[in-house]
């Protein structure tokens, strides 16, 4: 087994529209800039991965109209493995459109597309290749049954596995992520799955220890500006936040998580990574879009030296 990191998910292209405020029901406003980009979360985590130098390899289906060979070839200019990336025949690829505000925050309809028929059996088909994986990376944009069979197969070879349980599934069973190596919600996310409150620290930790107990191996939950908490069968532990002025939080989370699995993956202990992943994350928000704000290994080794 190498330091390969496998993704299994979804891609998409963003339609990024930068509005002063949102439009209130039936009202048309002028909006200041466009751009289009893409994105989805499992390619965003394999990007942010493969530009800091891992070696990636793509699980993913594409659409069968004009984006999917622009999808395509976005994969091979970053270095990512494509034998897995597939064609859905007649299907659309996913969309997402994105408002962002001028403090960076931002609102996301997501249009599956091709990504809805990523199925357990393209797993299976591409399962040699994972099994050598040192970790995959996994979302909640493509179907249940297909997450489900990679942790599936996953706890039986030994592989490690990151869940990022986004965005929020009610129907998720956690009696199948039974042997998840790592489960990384935000806050919200983690009270749909728990069903507990997540409004203070000491609740937050209640409800990532609950999950511990259910057979989860880590929890990392996702605090945005706060930083990060991890959560262990030993303990918790704070990932402090790095101070930055926001541009656009637009796929900041894939960031954190694309590079945790990089720094882990290259043999960094789990908070180690963390902390770096927690620097690579707040450099994507002080640059505009998804993945153009993901930063290769000698830019982000440049905005490490300036904080000290």
């Amino acid at each position: 087994m190498d330091s390969r990191i496998g993704v299994v998910g979804s891609n998409n292209v963003d339609l990024i529209t930068y509005i002063e405020r949102m439009p209130k029901p039936g009202e048309t406003l002028e909006a200041p800039d466009f751009a289009m980009g893409f994105g989805g979360k499992g390619a965003n985590q394999a990007v942010a991965a493969a530009r800091l130098g891992a070696q990636v390899s793509m699980v993913t289906r594409i659409g069968d109209d004009l984006f999917g060979p622009q999808q395509m070839q976005n994969f091979r200019e970053n270095g990512i493995d494509t034998t897995h990336v597939l064609v859905a025949a007649g299907k659309p690829s996913g969309v997402a459109p994105i408002m962002v505000r001028p403090d960076g925050e931002n609102s996301i309809l997501i249009v599956q597309g091709a990504n809805a028929a990523l199925s357990p059996a393209d797993v299976d088909a591409a399962w040699d290749m994972l099994a050598g994986c040192r970790l995959i990376l996994l979302q909640l944009e493509v179907p249940l049954e297909t997450v489900y069979r990679v942790i599936e197969l996953a706890v039986r070879d030994g592989v490690a596995t990151i869940l990022n349980p986004a965005p929020a599934a009610p129907g998720l069973d956690l009696a199948r992520l039974d042997g998840l190596t790592f489960l990384a919600p935000n806050e919200p996310e983690l009270a749909m799955l728990t069903g507990m409150p997540t409004g203070t620290e000491d609740e937050t930790l209640a409800a990532a220890q609950t999950l511990i107990s259910r057979g989860i191996g880590q929890v990392i939950v996702t605090l945005g500006g706060r930083g990060a908490l991890l959560v262990t069968g030993q303990g918790s532990e704070r990932i402090a936040p790095v101070k930055v002025k926001p541009v656009d939080t637009t796929g900041a989370g894939d960031a954190f998580l694309g590079s945790f699995a990089h720094f882990h993956a290259a043999g960094q202990p789990v908070a180690e990574a963390l902390a770096q992943a927690a620097r690579y994350a707040a450099l994507s928000v002080t640059r505009r879009g998804t993945q153009t704000s993901y930063a290769d290994a000698e830019a982000f080794k440049a905005f490490c030296d300036t904080l000290g």
